[in-house]
């Protein structure tokens, strides 16, 4: 008998698009020998769609959540991958794939990650929580790195190298966000590390890779073909097993479940926790599956570990 899994894209917020790449892979890659896969979008307004896209609004889509076994959230940012599907699932009593309330949360809000890394003994780069009001006190005096604290894909991140560019660069994540991260400029290798929890509890970690581009990884250089992602990362053993030790960390003080992907700085004085994305991009060439192919597990098997991991 197959499993029927409703597979959600889109998501009301920045990063709709890639939630559409996302979720239009996993519904293509996922056995229909295994599985009966039940397309809904959620749309830039906010509304449900079904497969034909037809809107059938929230209530429409949880009579079609009703009838499937499991629910894959493939919906990045906020209103999906800050626990807002996790919570709906929760309510409804679904089975659904990835990390739950909680974490997402706390994940989401890269103020909050790195308060929890701290606290477990995970370096941070040095930086402010600013507010609208706390911005006209704000001095540049070094260069900074100033992003939104809740939102995904790089969108309204700013490297600033000189004063004249702070306000323009605050003006710019205040866009997204009521709250703003302004921190040092970390000199270090990208290096990012996933870590799958299976669905036996263990957690699996393979090869970690490292992005090179020209500047900051924004959004352009994300989807825009300009990075160069290098997987398995060139790495010594005390570098690899310090980048997964911190990870594996991480994704355990956060309480994340499914699969997340932990994005460091590597400083010739180790790790440096810069974010985690508790649903990473999911297409086959995202980074995530690279690493988990590299390992030997191809995409489509680990879309079906995720989908057997699911919160029961």
């Amino acid at each position: 008998m197959r499993t029927r899994v409703a597979v959600v894209g889109g998501g009301e917020n920045g990063e709709h698009d890639v939630s559409l790449a996302s979720a239009a892979s996993v519904v293509a890659a996922l056995d229909p020998a295994s599985y009966d896969v039940v397309p809904l979008t959620i749309g830039r307004d906010g509304m449900w769609r079904d497969h034909g896209l037809r809107p059938i609004g929230l209530s429409g889509a949880a009579q079609v959540l009703r009838g499937c076994d499991v629910v894959f959230p493939v919906v990045h940012g906020p209103r999906g991958e800050d626990g807002a599907l996790a919570a709906l699932c929760e309510l409804a009593g679904l089975p659904y794939v990835g990390s739950g309330i909680r974490p997402g949360a706390l994940a989401m809000d890269k103020w909050a990650t790195k308060l929890v890394a701290r606290a477990v003994g995970i370096a941070v780069a040095p930086g402010l929580l600013v507010t609208a009001a706390s911005a006209a006190h704000l001095r540049w005096s070094r260069p900074v790195v100033v992003k939104p604290v809740s939102a995904g894909s790089s969108l309204g991140v700013s490297r600033v190298d000189v004063p004249e560019a702070l306000g323009p660069a605050l003006d710019a994540a205040f866009a997204l966000d009521e709250r703003v991260l302004v921190e040092e400029v970390v000199a270090g290798r990208e290096v990012d590390v996933a870590v799958l929890r299976r669905a036996d509890g263990s957690l699996f970690v393979p090869p970690a890779l490292e992005i090179v581009a020209d500047g900051i990884f924004d959004y352009g250089a994300k989807y825009g073909g300009g990075a160069d992602f290098r997987v398995p990362a060139a790495l010594d053993d005390t570098d690899a097993k310090a980048l997964q030790e911190a990870a594996t960390g991480a994704f355990e003080a956060l309480g994340c479940a499914g699969v997340a992907r932990v994005d460091f700085f590597l400083t010739d004085a180790g790790p440096v926790l810069n974010e985690v994305n508790t649903m990473p991009g999911l297409t086959e060439h995202s980074q995530v599956p690279r690493m988990f192919a590299a390992a030997g597990m191809g995409y489509g098997d680990l879309l079906d570990e995720l989908v057997r991991s699911a919160h029961r």
